[in-house]
C-alpha cells in the first residue's frame, strides 16, 4: 500500500490561492517578465503542488503520529510550512527553502525523483522544481516555450556567482557575484551597448518633437490611423479609422484629437483630415468616445458625407492593399506629464522609410477566432509592422550577432556569449510585443501609454495605433526591456545542477524514471503555435546560429501539437478526436513508467461555463476526468486553484470562479475489480466523510468545497475498472459526479447532529426561509422538536417574533452592544453571526479578539471547529437558494479563518478586560 501524500490529503487552499491572486499584481523581478508567454500557473501555486506531491501526509505515517490528534497537528505544521513558502517575498529565502527540501527528503527517503513537465510552456513548473532544490526536466514541441525554458532552468545554473566579463564592469563594483547577478549584469551592460549602437545608426528616424513654448522634447509614441478611402463617389476623401479621439483622461490634464477636414488640391478628393490636438473640458466633442468605426463598420469623417463604410469594403481594400496610414498625434515627454502636439510634416517623414531588404519572412497562420489581423489584409508578419518599425527591429536583430561577438572576446567563452546573446533576443521578444502597428494608445488617467500586442491571447486588428519609441525612456523601449530581463534573471533561483530541457512531443517522449507535474494545453483555448510564430520569426532570425536545430523551421511545428484546431483537423469533430485521442495516447504512455510511490499532478484550465448540447454541466471536465481513467488512472484528489480572488462569487455559477483545477492521480493496478452501483455508494459514504472534514481542516473556503470533493469522490470510482448500473450499463463520469455532490450534501447535513440546539432550530429554519419570514406555529413546533423555545430565542436576539411572525436576525441586525462573555447562554450559530459582524465592520483584528473571548468561556459554549463547520454548510444552504450576499459573507468568514484564529492565538489578555466589543466606526 502506497502512503498518501499531502496533496491527496489536504491543502492550506485559501492560502495558495490568496498568494497566487496577489503574484499577479507583482511585476519586477517576476519570471514571467522574461518572455510573453500564455496562461501561465502562478509561482505560488506550482511550488505548493510539487512540495505536497512529495510530502508523505501524516495519515500515512502511524508509526509516528498514532492518532487523529497527532496528525492534525503534523498537517497543521507542514501547512504552516506551506504558506511561508508561497509568499512572494521567500522566494529567496535560503533558510525556508531549505526547510521545505528537508522535508521532502525526509518523505522520499532522501531520494527525491527528478520532476519532469511535458508541456512546459512558460516554464513555471520546472523553475519551481528547481527552486525546491529538485532535478528539473521540461519539455514541449514549440521551439519558443524550449527557449524559455532554456533561458530559466538550463542556462542560469552553468554561470553560478560567475563576475560579468563586460570590461571594467566587475572591477567598478567590490563585491561578490552571487546567483545569476554577474549574467544578470552582463546582460545589462550589452544591451546598453546594443541600444547606443543602435541610435547610431537609426537614431535620425526618431526625432524629438517640438513643443508649442518652443522647447524640444523625446518623443514617447507616435499615434496613426488607419484610412480607407470614402466609398461615396462624390466623395472619396481618406476617412481615417478611429476608435477613440481620446489621447489622455487624467483630470485637469485632458487631451484629445480634433479631426476636422481642409481643402488640399493636390488629392484627388480635392480634401483631406487636419488633426489638431484639443484640452478645454468645456469643448470636449460629443463622438470623442465614438471615433469613426466600431463593431459593425464605419462612417466617413466628412459632415457633408457622413456615408456608410461597412467591414466588409474594408476588408476588401485591406486585401488589395489599399488601406493607408496618418498621423494623428505626437506624445512627447514632459514635466510629470504627457504633452501632445500635432504632426508635423518633420516626423512624417522620419517615419517614411523604405522596409530593409532582409528582414523576418513568414506568414500568419488561418485562425479567425484569434488571428483577426489577417481578415484585413494583414497576412505576412511584415505587415503588423510600420517600415520603420522594421528598419529598428532588424537592427537590433543584427546587434545580437554583434554582441555576442563582443562577449566571445571579453570572456573568451563561446558557450558564455551564447548565453548572453539569449538573453538580449529575448528583450528584442518583448520590444516587439509593444512596436506593432496592432498597438494601440491606452488613454486611462493611469497609464497614457502604449498597450502590448497581446493585451489578451489573440493577434486582433487595431485600426488607429500607437508607435513606440524604442530608442526612448518610456514604454515600450529597448533599453526598458533588457532591464526587465535582467531582473528576472536575479531572481532566479540557482542551485544544483542546470535543468535539461528538449523540444519533443508529448505522446511519443520517454516518461522512465521521472515524475510528471504538468500543464497541459486545455483544448482550444490558445492556439500557442499560431500564436508564437510572431515571436518565433525574431528568435529565429536573431538566433538560429546558436539554437540551430530548436530553431530551424520556418515556423513553429503545428501538425503535432495538442489544440483542438478546427481548421486544421477538419472541423470540431476532427479537432475534439484529435485531441481527446492525443490526450490519452500521452497520460496512457505516461501510465507504463509511472511511480508507484507517487502521485502525478495534472493542471486542467476549468471553464465551468462550459456546457453540452443539453446545457449541461461541463463536458470538457468529464472529457478530462474520463480520459485520464481510460487512461489507467486512478484520480486521488482534485483542487481548485484561482488567481482571481478579488471577484470571488457571482449571483450565478458561485463556484465558477477555479481558474484551474489540479489533479493528483496514480495508476490503477492492472486488474482492478468492478463494483455495482450499490457498492460504490457505499464505499463513498463509508470514505468521503473523513475525507471532507480534512478539506474543512485544511482552511478550504466553502466556494471550494464542492470542486475539492470531486477528488476523494472521484478516488472510489477510479479504483474501480467499472461501476455498474443497475440496468447493467456502465455508470458514466457525469453519473458519479452527480453521486459524490448527493453524499456531499448529506455530510454536510449530517453535521448539523454536532451542533447545540440552539444552532440545529436555526439551521432547519434558515434552510427553510433564510432570513425571510416565516409563521410562529412552524416555529415553535421546530424549536419544541430541537429542545429550545421560540421565546428563549427572542429574548437572546437569535430571531425576532412579532405579531405571529418569526424572522432570523441578519449579521448585520445584531445588537453592537454585545459582550460574548457576559451572555448567560450563548450558542455557535450566535458566535458566527457576531463573528461575521464584527469583521466585515471592524476587520480581522477586532474578529480575532471576539473569538478569542467566545472560545475562552468556561461552559466551552462555543466551538471553533463547529462555528467553521457552521459557516461551511450555511454557504452550502445560501449557495442552493441563490441568496448571493448571504453566501458571499459565509464563504468570506471561512476565508479569513487562518487570520482571525491567529489573531485569537496571539490575544494574551482576557477580552472582558477591555470591555465588550461594542466597537464603532473607526475604532482602532
Amino acid at each position: 500500500m502506497y502512503k498518501r501524500k499531502l496533496i491527496e490529503v489536504a491543502l492550506p487552499l485559501e492560502a495558495i490561492n490568496r498568494e497566487s491572486a496577489r503574484e499577479k499584481s507583482i511585476r519586477h523581478g517576476h519570471p514571467s517578465t522574461l518572455h510573453l508567454w500564455w496562461a501561465r500557473r502562478p509561482l505560488a501555486a506550482a511550488r505548493a503542488v510539487l512540495f505536497a506531491q512529495l510530502v508523505d501526509d501524516p495519515s500515512s505515517r502511524p508509526d509516528e503520529f498514532p492518532t487523529e490528534e497527532l496528525q492534525r497537528k503534523e498537517r497543521e505544521r507542514l501547512h504552516n510550512l506551506i504558506e511561508r513558502l508561497v509568499v512572494w517575498e521567500n522566494i529567496r529565502d535560503e533558510k525556508l527553502l531549505a526547510e521545505a527540501h528537508a522535508e521532502i527528503l525526509k518523505s522520499t527517503d532522501g531520494n527525491p525523483p527528478p520532476i519532469l513537465d511535458p508541456f512546459a510552456g512558460g516554464g513555471t513548473i520546472p523553475l519551481e522544481a528547481q527552486r525546491l532544490g529538485l532535478e528539473a526536466h521540461a519539455s514541449d514541441l514549440n521551439p519558443v516555450a524550449v527557449l524559455i525554458n532554456k533561458a530559466l532552468i538550463e542556462i542560469p545554473p552553468k554561470f553560478r556567482d560567475q563576475s560579468p566579463v563586460f570590461p571594467g564592469l566587475a572591477d567598478s563594483q567590490i563585491r561578490q557575484w552571487h546567483g545569476a547577478e554577474g549574467l544578470a549584469a552582463d546582460v545589462r551592460a550589452y544591451g546598453a551597448w546594443m541600444r547606443d549602437e543602435a541610435e547610431k545608426r537609426i537614431g535620425h528616424l526618431y526625432p524629438k518633437a517640438a513643443l508649442p513654448d518652443g522647447t524640444q522634447a523625446p518623443v514617447i509614441a507616435w499615434i496613426w490611423a488607419r484610412t480607407v478611402t470614402c466609398p461615396n463617389p462624390a466623395c472619396g476623401i481618406e476617412t481615417p479609422l478611429v476608435r477613440s479621439w481620446w489621447l489622455g483622461k487624467k483630470k485637469g490634464k485632458e487631451a484629445y484629437i480634433v479631426p476636422s477636414v481642409v481643402t488640399d488640391p493636390s488629392l484627388p478628393a480635392g480634401r483631406r483630415v487636419k488633426f489638431e490636438i484639443g484640452h478645454d473640458v468645456g469643448r470636449i466633442p460629443q463622438n470623442v468616445d465614438q471615433g469613426t468605426v466600431g463593431r459593425t463598420g464605419a462612417t466617413c469623417i466628412s459632415v457633408s458625407c457622413e456615408a456608410p463604410i461597412k467591414l466588409s469594403y474594408i476588408r476588401d481594400e485591406g486585401r488589395a492593399k489599399r488601406l493607408r496610414t496618418q498621423l494623428m498625434a505626437i506624445v512627447a515627454e514632459g514635466n510629470r506629464r504627457r504633452n501632445y502636439v500635432p504632426p508635423d510634416q518633420h516626423h512624417i517623414a522620419a517615419a517614411a522609410v523604405a522596409p530593409p531588404a532582409d528582414t523576418i519572412v513568414g506568414s500568419l497562420g488561418y485562425y479567425p477566432r484569434d488571428l483577426k489581423a489577417p481578415t484585413y489584409g494583414l497576412t505576412e508578419f511584415t505587415d503588423l509592422f510600420t517600415n520603420r518599425q522594421l528598419v529598428a527591429l532588424t537592427t537590433f536583430s543584427d546587434l545580437v550577432s554583434e554582441a555576442r561577438a563582443r562577449v566571445l572576446v571579453d570572456g573568451n567563452s563561446a558557450t558564455y556569449a551564447d548565453a548572453i546573446a539569449t538573453y538580449l533576443g529575448m528583450a528584442i521578444s518583448r520590444t516587439i510585443n509593444k512596436s506593432t502597428s496592432i498597438c494601440s494608445w491606452d488613454s486611462s488617467p493611469k497609464m497614457e501609454a502604449v498597450r502590448g500586442l497581446f493585451a489578451r491571447q489573440a493577434i486582433p486588428m487595431s485600426w488607429d495605433f500607437a508607435e513606440a519609441n524604442v530608442l526612448g525612456s518610456s514604454s515600450g523601449n529597448f533599453a526598458e526591456d533588457v532591464e526587465w530581463v535582467a531582473r528576472s534573471l536575479e531572481r532566479l533561483p540557482i542551485k544544483g545542477t542546470s535543468g535539461e530541457v528538449k523540444q519533443a512531443n508529448a505522446a511519443n517522449r520517454d516518461y522512465s524514471s521521472l515524475l510528471i507535474n504538468t500543464d497541459p494545453p486545455y483544448y482550444d483555448n490558445i492556439g500557442y503555435s499560431d500564436l508564437s510564430d510572431f515571436f518565433y520569426v525574431w528568435l529565429r532570425r536573431s538566433l538560429r546560429s546558436i539554437h540551430s536545430d530548436l530553431l530551424a523551421t520556418m515556423l513553429v511545428p503545428k501538425a503535432e501539437e495538442l489544440v483542438a484546431n478546427p481548421y486544421r483537423h477538419g472541423g470540431k469533430d476532427g479537432a475534439r478526436e484529435f485531441f481527446e485521442g492525443g490526450f490519452r495516447s500521452v497520460f496512457a504512455r505516461a501510465r507504463e513508467t509511472a511511480f508507484d510511490d507517487y502521485p502525478i499532478t495534472v493542471w486542467y484550465a476549468f471553464k465551468q461555463s462550459e456546457d453540452d448540447d443539453s446545457g449541461e454541466a461541463s463536458t470538457g471536465w468529464e472529457t478530462l476526468l474520463e480520459g485520464m481513467i481510460r487512461s489507467g488512472w486512478r484520480i486521488t484528489a482534485t483542487w481548485p486553484n484561482r488567481s482571481e480572488l478579488g471577484n470571488r462569487m457571482m449571483a450565478k455559477d458561485m463556484n465558477a470562479l477555479a481558474s484551474s483545477i489540479v489533479l493528483s492521480l496514480r495508476p490503477r493496478p492492472e486488474g482492478a475489480p468492478m463494483a455495482d452501483r450499490r457498492g460504490f455508494i457505499a464505499a463513498l459514504e463509508a470514505e468521503l466523510p473523513d475525507a471532507l472534514r480534512k478539506l474543512q481542516q485544511g482552511q478550504i473556503a466553502p466556494v471550494d468545497l464542492p470542486q475539492a470533493a470531486i477528488g476523494p469522490g472521484m478516488a472510489v470510482y477510479s479504483r474501480y475498472s467499472g461501476v455498474i448500473e443497475n440496468d447493467g450499463s456502465k455508470m458514466t463520469v457525469r453519473s458519479a459526479l452527480a453521486r459524490i455532490n448527493e453524499i456531499l450534501d448529506q455530510v454536510l447535513a449530517e453535521q448539523e447532529g454536532d451542533f447545540d440546539a440552539t444552532t440545529r432550530f436555526a439551521i432547519a429554519w434558515y434552510r427553510q426561509h433564510g432570513y425571510g419570514i416565516g409563521k410562529f406555529g412552524d416555529a415553535d413546533s421546530l424549536a419544541r422538536a430541537r429542545n429550545t423555545s421560540v421565546v428563549v430565542m427572542d429574548r437572546e436576539a437569535i430571531l425576532t417574533s412579532r405579531a405571529g411572525n418569526v424572522q432570523l436576525l441578519k449579521p448585520a441586525d445584531l445588537p453592537s452592544a454585545y459582550d460574548v462573555l457576559k451572555d448567560s447562554h450563548t450558542s455557535n450559530w450566535e458566535a458566527l453571526h457576531h463573528l461575521i459582524k464584527v469583521v466585515e465592520r471592524d476587520g480581522i483584528a477586532h474578529a480575532g479578539g471576539f473569538l478569542q473571548a467566545a472560545l475562552s468561556r468556561p461552559d466551552g459554549a462555543v466551538d471553533g471547529d463547529l462555528v467553521k463547520e457552521l459557516a461551511h454548510l450555511l454557504f452550502r444552504i445560501a449557495e442552493g437558494n441563490g441568496w448571493t450576499k448571504d453566501a458571499l459573507s459565509f464563504n468570506n468568514l471561512v476565508t479569513s479563518w487562518p487570520e482571525i484564529f491567529e489573531v485569537a492565538r496571539a490575544v494574551q489578555k482576557p477580552v472582558q478586560e477591555q470591555g465588550a466589543f461594542d466597537f464603532t466606526e473607526g475604532d482602532d
